[in-house]
């Protein structure tokens, strides 16, 4: 099925993949792959479906035969113009007419550059249109070959279960089936073979996607004997509708697809795991199974893939988390880390860092609380559009909730004394603790937690500050990310259909953030941005941040939203330059000049998550005082969750540490005890120099300390014996130089304080030491 029932399964929990235990006695995973592969007579209900498709397809067929043929005109993105006839010229008939290898290469077409309007190829044409040919390098091209293959899972899952389906979406990394299999089974490990085996002949056979639009009756009734699509076609599809399935093979499946033209298209499959889930995302509803997959065109890109995934494996920043003893979590708070002692100084180094960077921006910290009364809640908007996501208790018979973000805080800190026009821009960072009531499955490690920190700032400022704001953030981006070794991409998302305030200032707003966006991709080290329309926030544009790291890998961290609605929700405001002059003067990001006509589109119409929180709250918009204005608001952050900002980390790095931000910076290695208080006395120094510095006095020979200092990742290791501490020096191996691996000419004491010191100010990531080399 596809993204149909999407919206339903936001809160899914997740338990992690679990292998078939090898059993010697009974052949283990080979037991469950050794008998038949699929059911056999197949599941009723596919004939009856089947059946049902025929009839009403032949129908379907006889009423677009009947369709007016005209002439239509398909201009394609180099701008030349195709000839065609509606209902009859389909997009894959264009690519072949450029050349049958793009035909193959093609996955999907998109009408009219609308990212909504994806067309299956052989789908004719209804009347003129622009064109464009995705492949499986473009996203969208990619996402519908991935869900075409989750169409092929599900019916060999169909096959071999006689299972129920519930929803089979393209994900970032492949596709997923959820299904209930008949007696409430698990899958096995065992049964990713056979599954296998069935995609492999689904693929020969070359089944042609067919799509059909039905009714939301004959939907009941070709879908009766599934529990889980009833409920879908029910709640989704408004009586008097109508919506699409569509046919390959035996399966038939409620989707609004499109799909590639046939199965034949997906050359390689594998699937990767299995796990439970709930329906719904509910642990209250049935427990269901998930299998997991992924796809291409070609076994090259599977070869690249897997091998993409084992580095991927060895990166995982819970597993080097645990050897490198940063992190823990506990069963008694769950989606909260415990971070351990070098973990925590990781941690308040980056703090640290960014700290250096408000410091010489200009931005002030402030410290506000972690709980509030929902009436603030109520005034921002959470409380109807976040409640869900929110720690709520009861304190005192009133509603109160932890705070899952700092903004209407610092609003509060904003309003608490008069603001005049040359006291903005005013920038406020907070590192306060937030807490989001993320579902049990959904926690992942330090990348999707329940408890986190965020380098979150707010700035308040006029609007014709706002360009020159923007500029310095690209700054910040560009100075921050490069010292971390990420390159990063940037798109602008604009006004979406329902929306706060007036369209004129949405129209200015957006203005002044292209006009930022054009300035810093035209300067040095600059970089292009894309537009994403319709995709903003409800309350003004954002600009989306997303880092790719040594995998290229993209991770959305940083964000920059502009807001004119929480000034206004809150009633905050600035005096002017200017002298009052009778009734308030509004300015234009947040305040209708006199005579204006207000555009207040609500956001998505939605209940409270719960009957108790009272009735919906209205916008209450205080009047502006005399000669003031409201400022703009900037909501911006770099990093983004501390935690998951630190768990990319872990793994853009492999644990390999550069020095500034390592917790294991030097070993001291006496080589025999009698060298340790001269040891000890280096240790003393670097300590006072703020350096993360540890002695082995263990009885190891001097070859296994070193190699255990290395697979500890220290990023120096000092080897001290009677010649280093007659002369006050040690001997230096670097982590990151094969050519210092074996003792070379010792260094002074003096001068590696000197170096380290500096290494650690440039946060750096060279050798110190290039003189060391090899001893003959």
């Amino acid at each position: 099925m596809a993204d149909a029932g999407s919206g339903d399964v936001k809160k899914v929990a997740v338990r992690g993949p679990k292998p078939a235990k090898k059993d010697k006695s009974k052949a283990g995973a080979d037991h469950a792959s050794a008998g038949p592969i699929e059911m056999s007579p197949p599941p009723e209900f596919l004939k009856t479906r089947l059946d049902l498709f025929d009839r009403l397809k032949k129908k379907y067929d006889e009423d677009i035969s009947k369709k007016p043929r005209e002439q239509i005109t398909i201009t394609l993105p180099d701008g030349s113009v195709k000839i065609g006839t509606s209902w009859e010229t389909t997009p894959g008939d264009i690519a072949k007419g450029i050349s049958n290898s793009l035909y193959k290469r093609t996955i999907v077409a998109r009408l009219d550059g609308e990212k909504d309007k994806l067309w299956d190829l052989d789908r004719p044409l209804e009347q003129s249109c622009k064109l464009e040919l995705l492949t499986f390098d473009d996203e969208q091209g990619r996402m519908v070959f991935w869900h075409s293959s989750a169409h092929i899972l599900g019916e060999a899952c169909e096959r071999r279960f006689g299972c129920s389906l519930c929803i089979g979406p393209p994900i970032d990394d492949g596709f997923y089936y959820e299904m209930a299999l008949p007696g409430g089974a698990a899958v096995q490990q065992s049964d990713w073979s056979p599954l296998e085996r069935i995609v492999t002949d689904i693929v020969k056979d070359r089944q042609r996607f067919e799509r059909l639009e039905l009714t939301k009756e004959d939907l009941l009734d070709m879908f009766s004997y599934n529990k889980y699509k009833q409920h879908i076609i029910s709640t989704k599809i408004p009586d008097g509708t109508s919506t699409t399935v569509y046919r390959n093979g035996p399966l038939i499946d409620l989707c609004r697809g499109p799909h590639v033209p046939d199965t034949g298209r997906i050359e390689a499959f594998s699937i990767m795991k299995n796990s439970a889930s709930y329906w719904l995302g509910s642990q209250e509803n049935d427990s269901l199974q998930r299998i997991y997959g992924v796809s291409f065109p070609d076994k090259k890109k599977m070869a690249e893939h897997k091998k993409f995934l084992e580095e991927a494996a060895k990166r995982d920043h819970r597993k080097l988390g645990r050897e490198q003893e940063l992190f823990m979590f506990h069963e008694l708070s769950p989606g909260s880390a415990f971070f351990l002692p070098h973990g925590t100084r990781i941690y308040n180094t980056l703090l640290t860092y960014i700290r250096d960077q408000y410091h010489k921006r200009d931005y002030q910290e402030v410290i506000t609380p972690n709980i509030f009364n929902s009436e603030l809640w109520k005034i921002s908007g959470h409380w109807e559009y976040y409640q869900e996501d929110m720690f709520v208790m009861d304190l005192e018979k009133e509603k109160w909730g932890l705070k899952p973000m700092n903004c209407p805080a610092h609003f509060l800190m904003f309003a608490h004394s008069p603001k005049t026009y040359n006291q903005l821009p005013l920038r406020l960072a907070d590192f306060g603790v937030l807490h989001r009531n993320e579902a049990s499955g959904a926690l992942s490690g330090l990348t999707r937690v329940r408890r986190f920190q965020q380098d979150d700032s707010h700035i308040f400022c006029r609007l014709d500050q706002v360009t020159s704001e923007i500029t310095d953030l690209f700054d910040f981006l560009s100075e921050m990310y490069g010292l971390l070794g990420f390159s990063f991409k940037l798109q602008l998302s604009t006004r979406p259909e329902k929306f706060m305030g007036q369209i004129e200032t949405w129209d200015k707003a957006e203005s002044m953030l292209k006009e930022a966006l054009d300035g810093f991709a035209a300067g040095p080290g600059g970089v292009s941005w894309t537009l994403n329309e319709g995709d903003g926030a409800f309350y003004g544009p954002k600009i989306d941040i997303k880092i790719l790291d040594c995998l290229n890998r993209e991770w959305q961290c940083a964000t920059i939203q502009l807001d004119f609605m929480g000034p206004e929700n809150f009633g905050l405001e600035y005096v002017t330059a200017e002298t009052p002059a009778g009734k308030s003067k509004q300015d234009e990001p947040a305040a209708e000049a006199a005579g204006a006509k207000v555009k207040d589109a609500q956001p998505a119409e939605a209940e409270p998550a719960h009957s108790d929180s009272g009735p919906k709250r209205g916008r209450v918009i205080k009047p502006l005082s005399p000669g003031c204005v409201r400022p703009v608001i900037i909501h911006r952050a770099m990093a983004g969750s501390i935690e998951r900002f630190m768990g990319i980390l872990i793994e853009h790095f492999a644990g390999k540490w550069p020095f500034w931000l390592s917790p294991r910076q030097v070993m001291v290695i006496p080589v025999g005890m009698g060298f340790v208080p001269y040891a000890q006395e280096v240790k003393e120094i670097l300590k006072k120099e703020r350096i993360f510095v540890d002695i082995d006095t263990t009885g190891n020979t001097l070859p296994k300390k070193i190699r255990s200092a290395q697979l500890a990742q220290y990023n120096f290791i000092f080897v001290v014996g009677d010649e280093e501490m007659r002369g006050r020096q040690v001997n230096v191996r670097y982590r990151d130089d094969t050519s210092t691996q074996d003792r070379g000419k010792p260094v002074l004491l003096d001068e590696v304080v000197e170096k380290l010191r500096k290494l650690g100010a440039d946060r750096g990531m060279y050798n110190p030491f290039p003189s060391v080399k090899q001893a003959a």
